[in-house]
């Protein structure tokens, strides 16, 4: 199998590429890089013509659910991979709140056997506690056997912060990535939406802020008091965003992650009733957004997941009782090109930094490059194709999407994995 891309812009910091260039693949593997290669190359290879169109690494995404195994109806490992797939995303780390949850070494089989077949690179998280009960911590030694290197019981914290001490001691020695979901769920006490104006507005529950910071800042602490390194999920709000930059700075080893919507939107999208713009945390104040944009700018924030949460349009349609989540998978480079590239505040090459290789880097996964004799992941999109987002033409099984009916410029066309070649490409 051959595949010859001509005259694409290719962008890669780690390989140290940015220019147009052609490209020969064959049977999964970069071969040749050049200028102009040789036309006799193309003998025999699908040629594709990306004039206009840039190539850089495959991304991935560290946080997504995928409902499988046990809630398949929101989402399963095949309808979530082609939807990564239409996002340019070649890797995945799956969260392990499935029913049951991802706490032994045959779910976590289970779903890398399924994953084997999709034609992308799909990793799974498994829990830090039995059942994600903040009771009793997994087994790890076996878990790290079935070939899990990340725990988290997201969707939740750890209540239990002498547990969370435990499982950050222990990663010390086992090697293992430990994630957290920032919410403290007694300060939370019922609420659905950010805490503040609107909420007061619609009558409902408030989240607070302070449910954030304080497992934030609680995590940091117990991270630092072992020399554990420790990764927090989906920040929204400025105060843990200023708390992640001081323990930088102090040397601390934390890293972080936001989503597109909580540097795009605000808590007044809920003035809609819409429970498509409710998920933990939740869309916060101007301020916390212009937070979120700067710490991605200063690097504080080192990557942008989405936390691809599906739910069925019927389980979404009441905006008091819906489930929180909402998918991100095939908007989020869109969102991100078209925030922040167009905008002029980052370039291609910041963009791979926080999409493709910090991810990598933070699980300890081998780097993707561009590059003579690496494996072909790549991301091929046409950043100032104009489109906006129909969520009845998503991929995924769900279609509960913060950003239905929003114009976005820049638009993946084609992704290659490796030896399954090219995954996503133009639909006919």
């Amino acid at each position: 199998m051959k595949i010859f891309l001509k005259n694409v812009r290719a962008v890669d910091p780690l390989a140290g590429i940015d220019g147009t260039t052609d490209i020969l693949i064959e049977n999964g593997t970069i071969t040749r890089i050049a200028e102009e290669l040789p036309k006799e190359l193309a003998e025999g290879a699908e040629l594709i013509d990306c004039t206009g169109l840039c190539a850089i690494p495959g991304l991935f995404d560290m946080h997504v659910h995928w409902r499988d195994p046990g809630l398949t109806e929101k989402e399963d490992i095949f309808t979530g991979a082609a939807a990564a797939k239409a996002g340019g995303v070649t890797g995945v780390l799956l969260m392990p709140n499935t029913k049951p949850p991802v706490d032994n070494a045959e779910t976590v089989k289970y779903i890398l056997d399924k994953g084997a077949e999709t034609g992308i690179n799909v990793y799974t998280s498994a829990c830090i506690t039995k059942g994600m009960q903040s009771k009793e911590l997994c087994d790890y030694d076996e878990l790290i056997k079935a070939g899990v290197f990340c725990i988290t019981d997201d969707g939740k914290p750890v209540e239990n912060a002498e547990l969370m001490r435990k499982a950050l001691e222990l990663s010390v020695k086992n090697g293992l990535c430990v994630s957290s979901h920032c919410e403290d769920l007694n300060i939370i006490n019922g609420g659905i939406i950010n805490k503040g104006r609107v909420s007061e507005t619609l009558g409902v529950k408030g989240m607070d802020r302070a449910s954030e910071d304080y497992i934030t800042a609680r995590e940091i602490a117990l991270a630092a008091s072992c020399g554990a390194h420790v990764h927090i999920c989906h920040v929204s709000t400025r105060g843990s965003v200023n708390i992640i930059r001081a323990a930088k700075k102090d040397g601390v080893n934390v890293t972080c992650e936001t989503a597109p919507h909580y540097f795009t939107y605000t808590e007044e999208k809920l003035l809609s009733r819409d429970a498509d713009y409710r998920m933990s945390p939740p869309l916060r104040t101007e301020d916390d957004r212009k937070a979120v944009e700067e710490a991605l700018l200063d690097g504080t924030i080192d990557c942008i997941i989405t936390d691809h949460a599906p739910h069925t349009a019927e389980q979404k349609a009441d905006f008091l009782k819906a489930p929180n989540g909402v998918v991100g998978l095939e908007t989020s480079l869109a969102a991100t090109l078209t925030h922040f590239y167009h905008s002029g505040k980052l370039g291609i090459a910041d963009i791979v930094r926080v999409m493709a290789d910090n991810p990598r880097r933070i699980l300890g996964l081998s780097p993707v490059r561009i590059a003579e004799g690496e494996m072909a992941e790549l991301c091929i999109f046409d950043p100032d194709k104009k489109w906006t987002v129909d969520p009845g033409k998503l991929h995924s099984r769900s279609k509960n999407t913060v950003f239905k009916g929003e114009t976005f410029t820049g638009k993946v066309v084609y992704t290659i994995c490796g030896s399954a070649g090219i995954v996503y490409r133009p639909e006919e």
